[in-house]
């Protein structure tokens, strides 16, 4: 590799990671969280006059650059603390995802994906040399690039069954909260409620009340296997749906309207949520209509025209 090659190579890096660094934190790539979209409801009053505050130090390192690239640092930690091998988090993901797999069965899992990563690259860089095109340097960054794109491949694979599982579970949820309220106003309790949805529904909610009920009747006290259970998803209106089963069984507080509203709401959340993506769509349509068929549409209304005058018509 010569150096004009090597400078080239350079230059292309950095543009390319220039222009994903613009890419990614443009306000449409970036989902809003919760606590952002409420935080300017929420915000405190101040009385105390904004003239009189003292300005702000810049205490970054290095400047303006590290204001600009902490958030683009932050999700990498993020990202990087999904490879920690620690059983906590991956533990919980799992019960997220539903698997009855291990800490261990997974991270072999993971392993065996990298290994497969790295054997398949390594037969295409055997092929290349076979037909004599080898590049040491391209050679070891394709088996190595491999072997961490198969170990994180499966990370991934869990990360989008936790997202399809807890989808289907909002989806499901609006209508075992009618059903459990139905049952709770027949007479039945919170228990009675839960084996009533067990035996009439069937999908992932239910399956996880089925679980509940199992451990229920193994022993363990309803609270507990709820709580355990809350603990299991990170679904906010979901978690609340649990605590206030937690509430009524606790203190013997009416659950039939609770379990109405808490229904109501997730539909109208879904609504909102379908509202927003159907904006979001409408926005990126902008960009095939303005740089796409507008331009065909100038040049067909143009053209003839500039014909027309050419021709001295």
């Amino acid at each position: 590799m010569t150096g004009l090659m090597a400078s080239a190579t350079v230059c292309g890096v950095l543009l390319g990671a220039g222009l994903w660094l613009l890419l990614v934190r443009l306000p449409f790539m970036r989902p809003v969280s919760f606590v952002e979209r409420i935080g300017p409801q929420l915000k405190a009053q101040n009385l105390e006059s904004r003239l009189l505050r003292t300005a702000p130090g810049n205490n970054a390192l290095f400047g303006p650059l590290e204001s600009i690239l902490r958030p683009v640092i932050r999700d990498a930690v993020a990202s990087l603390g999904r490879i920690n091998p620690g059983s906590a988090a991956l533990a919980r993901r799992l019960a997220r995802a539903g698997s009855v797999q291990t800490t261990a069965d997974f991270r072999a899992e993971q392993i065996l994906w990298a290994a497969g990563g790295f054997i398949l690259s390594l037969l295409v860089v055997v092929l290349g040399g076979v037909v004599g095109r080898f590049s040491p340097v391209m050679a070891l960054a394709a088996v190595l690039g491999s072997a961490a794109g198969g170990y994180l491949l499966r990370d991934y694979v869990l990360g989008a069954r936790i997202k399809k599982r807890e989808t289907r579970m909002m989806a499901e949820f609006p209508s075992i909260a009618e059903l459990m309220a139905l049952a709770v106003s027949a007479g039945q309790s919170a228990t009675g409620a839960l084996d009533r949805v067990c035996c009439s529904a069937h999908g992932e909610l239910p399956a996880e009340f089925s679980r509940v009920l199992t451990e229920t009747r193994s022993g363990k006290p309803l609270i507990e296997a709820l709580q355990e259970f809350s603990a299991r998803t990170d679904l906010g209106p979901l978690v609340r749906f649990v605590d206030g089963l937690i509430v009524a069984v606790e203190r013997g507080t009416p659950l039939a309207d609770v379990l109405r509203a808490q229904a109501q709401d997730v539909r109208d959340t879904a609504k909102r949520d379908l509202m927003e993506a159907a904006g979001r769509k409408e926005i990126g349509m902008m960009v095939p209509l303005v740089f796409g068929v507008l331009p065909l549409t100038v040049v067909f209304a143009v053209f003839p025209g500039l014909a027309a005058i050419s021709f001295g018509l």
